[in-house]
């Protein structure tokens, strides 16, 4: 045996940094990041750099089993801290050693360490727990889609407290492992790279890791029985499909979309700069609502996205969100606009390089199919650049957004414009951005006072005019000209509709 002395210099030392100056210097994290939409979504406190979720799933009983060890830093001396969580927990461990938690709120999971964590020192959590996600709402919403057979979890703004306890706002990022067991002959898709598939006794263990920064919201899980595809893009990016075997009619329209990622993605790269990540692709489950959610290398396509056929402007939307939305996540729910409007306009790009109608068509198309008149039409009262919790998925922030966007197009010309589109997922890659914070890159690149424009289309709630100078058409009003590729879009609309929750106010 070998034992090492300490010097009693250094041994006092070691002491004194073991045992908190001041009882009085800790206190108990936020139960809230903060965010203006949704004030108990996130924690205060610390920051996440890992998550390890090791879970067992039961399709047939919808009972998942897990333990979720949680790798943080602290950014404050925590005396508790909160993590956003709904399902039944029975142990808490802080560093190894058993910590009191309680409840609270709407999905507040409150944890007292047996000792307080000093400000910037690394910790660990390890919660254990049980329970079957379909049985928990939250203000009558839930993110746990139950499956013929089995579960998809995808959701936003939240989805994870529905599956593992988190910090669940795009403020904090982490990396994922996430290890699902699930009987033989049923599979566990999530997101990132397989790193083992390994079966016994009756049950197989699907081990994915995702390297990357990524947000709780955009961490998904689909179990069910599944054909999967896969491929490698011309930078050697593994690519992972996955469709339901029971998709019935909708199976052919679903395969000749999502088979598509590949190519939609190599487009992409053009515009946005190198694909952000080190896996791609998409899943189909079965069974599910409409809408589709840009889950973090691997989206979730619903199967209405593809009930009147093939669609392949959805598959474009969501993969433009891996650049804006998922590397480039928003800094508070307010911010919606820097995900949807850019990818609402990826839509309109890939249909001006189809040759179904310009970009400047459809902003024509989109000004003059929706009235001045309030009452008759509100879509002009919604603002993209600050909505409302209310309003945060409107068709408006996807529409009026990408026609925003068009004017800026307009404004300073392809040259500045195509720059911005490349260079602001480069600068912020990984990181989290407001509106403001797009203008006044938008002002930089192109050297000119943007603020009223951006005010103009954002920012007022009612019909901007049309003047020349944006390159707006007004008589498209009475030409009634509708694009080639207007139908596809369209359809699109519902894209991230799953029984949104406005008004949760929480």
């Amino acid at each position: 045996m070998h034992r090492r002395f300490l010097a009693p210099s250094v041994f006092a030392t070691s002491l004194l940094l073991a045992i908190p100056a001041s009882a009085a210097s800790f206190s108990p994290g936020a139960p809230g990041i903060g965010d203006s939409y949704y004030p108990a979504s996130g924690n205060g406190g610390y920051d996440v750099s890992h998550y390890d979720l090791r879970l067992k799933y039961q399709p047939t009983t919808d009972l998942l089993e897990g333990t979720a060890t949680i790798l943080a830093t602290t950014e404050q001396d925590l005396s508790r801290f909160n993590l956003d969580f709904g399902l039944k927990v029975s142990e808490v461990r802080v560093n190894g050693r058993k910590a009191e938690f309680s409840t609270s709120g709407v999905h507040e999971l409150e944890v007292t360490p047996a000792a307080p964590l000093p400000e910037g020192g690394s910790f660990s959590v390890v919660v254990r727990y049980a329970g079957k996600p379909s049985e928990l709402e939250i203000d009558g919403w839930t993110a746990w889609l139950r499956t013929p057979d089995g579960a998809v979890a995808a959701g936003e703004p939240e989805s994870a407290v529905w599956w593992f306890p988190s910090n669940d706002h795009p403020l904090d990022k982490a990396t994922f492992d996430v290890s699902v067991l699930v009987p033989d002959g049923t599979q566990a898709i999530s997101n990132g790279v397989l790193q083992s598939e390994i079966s016994q006794l009756g049950w197989t263990r699907f081990n994915w890791r995702s390297n990357k920064p990524q947000a709780p919201y955009l961490t998904t899980l689909a179990v069910g029985e599944f054909d999967i595809t896969t491929d490698t893009t011309a930078n050697g990016v593994p690519v992972l499909n996955a469709y339901s075997k029971d998709l019935g009619d909708d199976d052919g329209a679903a395969r000749a979309s999502v088979e598509r990622t590949t190519e939609v993605a190599e487009w992409l790269e053009e515009i946005f700069g190198p694909y952000p990540f080190n896996a791609l692709g998409g899943y189909v489950p079965n069974g599910t609502p409409g809408f589709a959610l840009e889950t973090q290398t691997r989206p979730f396509y619903g199967t209405r996205q593809f009930r009147n056929g093939a669609n392949v402007s959805v598959v474009v939307h969501e993969l433009a969100h891996q650049w804006y939305g998922d590397s480039v996540s928003v800094k508070d729910w307010k911010d919606i606009w820097v995900n949807e409007g850019f990818a609402r306009y990826a839509q309109w790009l890939w249909s001006e390089k189809e040759g179904e109608g310009t970009a400047q068509e459809l902003a024509d198309w989109v000004y003059a199919e929706h009235t001045g008149d309030t009452d008759i039409d509100p879509f002009w009262t919604v603002k993209p650049g600050d909505p409302g919790p209310e309003n945060q998925f409107d068709i408006a922030v996807y529409d009026r957004g990408a026609l925003a966007l068009q004017v800026l197009r307009n404004e300073i010309g392809d040259k500045d414009f195509f720059a911005i589109l490349k260079g602001w997922p480069t600068v912020n890659a990984g990181g989290n951005v407001s509106v403001a914070d797009f203008i006044a890159y938008a002002e930089k690149v192109s050297g000119k006072d943007l603020g009223a424009l951006f005010d103009t289309w954002l920012f007022t709630p009612s019909k901007p005019a049309a003047p020349a100078e944006a390159g707006i058409s007004a008589t498209a009003a009475k030409a009634r000209v509708q694009p080639r590729s207007w139908k596809k879009i369209a359809a699109t609309n519902t894209v991230h509709d799953h029984g949104d929750h406005p008004g949760r106010g929480h």
